[in-house]
């Protein structure tokens, strides 16, 4: 019995760690420099405990399967809280055949600020629409621009506002 709560301790810890982890580097990718930090503390600290504790049981196999567990499921749970907290934004570049104009309205409806940029495509002219907007309003953004053009083409990057005015900043 102690093997296997000592092999659960050693995946609860390393699940902690490494979901701090994976949070602590989109803080870094976002320049919050000071949260970063303070998680980088923690996830040490907690690594650490772990360390020294598998160190004493290396020799239990089932202690370094907790290990591996508890990195693969802090991967997954890391991921999943970034996705739910979708801080910092994004920018979508969406090339529409035949519906930029009717994509501009309804977004520029909904308050989100648009840039239109002609372009000369394979098939002559369209328009680049481009939008920056917070993560939180990526899936409300992406229906609303799928419901209008289910077959638009829709890059997504993460953005990182150095200067100005973000439209969207007002909602």
């Amino acid at each position: 019995m102690d093997l296997v709560l000592g092999a659960l301790l050693i995946m609860l810890m390393r699940m902690s760690d490494v979901t701090i982890g994976t949070f602590r580097m989109i803080l870094v990718v976002q320049s919050k420099k000071y949260m970063a930090a303070t998680a980088g503390f923690f996830e040490v600290l907690i690594w650490i405990f772990a360390m020294r504790y598998i160190v004493d049981h290396m020799d239990q196999t089932i202690n370094l399967i907790g290990y591996a567990a508890g990195f693969a499921i802090g991967n997954l749970l890391g991921i999943f809280l970034e996705e739910k907290v979708a801080m910092g934004y994004v920018q979508l570049n969406l090339i529409s055949q035949k519906h930029s104009v009717e994509i501009v309205e309804e977004l520029r409806a909904a308050r989100f600020g648009v840039t239109v940029i002609p372009a000369e495509g394979f098939e002559g002219h369209i328009n680049l629409v481009m939008v920056i907007i917070k993560r939180k309003n990526l899936t409300k953004v992406r229906k609303l621009i799928e419901m209008i053009d289910p077959d638009v083409f829709i890059t997504i990057q993460h953005s990182r506002p150095f200067r100005g005015f973000i439209h969207a900043s007002r909602k």
